[in-house]
């Protein structure tokens, strides 16, 4: 019997530096880095990392991620996979960072749509003492909404097509040396469901350690056999498989999985990884570090499937002094859980780091209803379905058990199917109309031709604070949610 212990992370974000919670330093690149040494001190390890190293941070964006390169070179894994905020600062300069990066990245299923040339290796066989572990990449197109603007990238349409990759991938380089088959995907917990259960078992999957959708797991979920797993979001905890192989019956014997804080208690800090993210922290101090407004108090964003304190903030600046009647404002856009009251320059930007335009659109509200009853579908509540915080005087009403809206009005008043509405969102939504709102965007377009109507979410968000100081928001009930 040999042991092996797989460690695996998912959606960093930029989630780099450590916070005290309850008097305990907990999470930051030096403590996750030193706890990863301290378990590969201790017997045979791997480390996986399941995407979306980007975003979420001065620290990333200053640097274009070259910044989180640089960092996860010093964290060292052996295998990452590519997540949907991968392409965000553009596919060419992906490619110009994988170029940078000193750890193997691997993708089955992203390809340029002239050749259909891949873009990355699909798959890496690793041997460690003796077991031989092949890992395989997966992304599909309805994780990679924010390339419809790179003509020259494409993914497999769907999951059964994403499946069938991994089955060429199994058929052709797991042969009878490979041990373990692994599954680093960036789809989402419910996608990752619905993966395993298309899975041949002659293709001898293993495990599916996933990300995308930041759920954080007590224990994986077991779909057709296969363990599924992810480990939430961040640095603040490291997912930990410990694997009993047995070589003779070349088969795995017995695992453990747990989700592992990372503090004081758990890990002592890697001190080169301190001194590198203190480098960088130091170059974004001198240029973030300024205050830009004094909330009334601690603003919150909890969950991204429910009206929100700060969802409320966001979407009624965006809409104040308007030509719009709402905003739509994306839940994930916004993405710190708290929020103030002191807001720095650095806060702002990594609660909205993706600086977008805002597009304007006339509905009718009939068009208005079948877009809310779209967003509410069942697919809200168990997954990472795009969701909206609607500015001031919106109020819907909506019923789960029997998929209805019981109420649904503006500024007091029943919407009419006849009434026109004019409505915004970010440009991100806007691009994936059809696919966020269950609605053609040509339908809707017909109303009216939709425009841009601000350059950037920053600018105005940024002036909004400026002018005003002591900003409060609540839960007022314009979204509520019965079961």
């Amino acid at each position: 019997m040999k042991k092996l212990t797989l460690l695996h992370s998912n959606d960093f974000h930029g989630d780099f530096v450590p916070e005290v919670i309850d008097g305990i330093e907990t999470g930051g690149l030096p403590r996750l880095s030193g706890y990863v040494k301290k378990v590969r001190d201790e017997g045979t390890t791997l480390y996986a990392i399941a995407g979306d190293l980007f975003r979420g941070s001065i620290i990333d964006e200053e640097f274009m991620g070259l910044s989180t390169i640089d960092l996860v070179n010093v964290l060292n894994p052996d295998v990452t996979t590519i997540g949907n905020h991968e392409v965000d600062y553009g596919l060419a300069h992906l490619l110009f960072l994988e170029k940078c990066a000193r750890f193997h990245i691997i993708n089955a299923n992203m390809f340029v749509t002239m050749n259909n040339a891949r873009l990355f290796e699909p798959y890496m066989n690793i041997e460690i003492d003796g077991i031989r572990i092949l890992f395989i990449g997966i992304l599909t197109e309805e994780v990679l909404a924010s390339t419809k603007t790179e003509k020259v990238i494409g993914t497999f349409v769907d999951l059964e097509d994403a499946v069938r990759e991994v089955g060429i991938i199994c058929d052709n380089y797991r042969t009878r040396k490979t041990d373990i088959v692994v599954l680093l995907t960036h789809l989402g917990i419910e996608k990752d469901r619905t993966l395993a259960r298309l899975l041949h078992e002659d293709w001898g999957v293993n495990l599916i350690i996933g990300g995308h959708s930041h759920t954080l797991m007590t224990e994986p979920e077991i779909v057709n056999g296969i363990p599924i797993v992810q480990a939430g979001k961040g640095s603040h905890q490291i997912g930990r498989f410990d694997i009993v192989y047995d070589e003779r019956r070349r088969r795995i014997a017995d695992w453990k999985w747990e989700c592992v804080p990372i503090n004081e208690k758990t890990a002592e800090k890697d001190e080169l990884m301190e001194e590198l993210l203190d480098f960088y922290r130091n170059q974004t101090d001198m240029k973030y570090k300024r205050v830009v407004t004094r909330l009334a108090r601690k603003l919150t964003h909890p969950a991204r499937n429910q009206e929100t304190e700060l969802g409320n903030l966001y979407a009624d600046l965006m809409q104040d002094e308007s030509s719009f009647d709402i905003m739509l404002f994306g839940s994930g856009a916004i993405r710190k859980q708290e929020f103030g009251p002191i807001v720095e320059f650095q806060d702002m930007l990594e609660n909205t780091p993706f600086d977008d335009t805002v597009w304007m659109l006339e509905v009718t509200g009939a068009q208005f209803r079948k877009m809310v009853q779209h967003i509410l579908r069942d697919e809200a509540w168990e997954g990472h379905t795009e969701f909206y915080q609607f500015s001031k005087g919106v109020r819907i009403l909506y019923r789960k058990s029997t998929h209805t809206i019981e109420e649904f009005k503006f500024r007091g008043e029943e919407i009419r199917d006849d009434q026109r509405l004019l409505i915004a969102m970010q440009n991100y939504h806007y691009k994936n109309f059809d696919e966020f709102f269950g609605i053609p965007l040509a339908e809707v377009a017909e109303n009216r031709k939709p425009r841009v109507v601000a350059t950037s979410v920053n600018n105005i968000v940024e002036e909004y604070f400026a002018t005003h100081q002591g900003l409060d928001a609540h839960v007022e009930g314009r979204l509520e949610i019965l079961d």
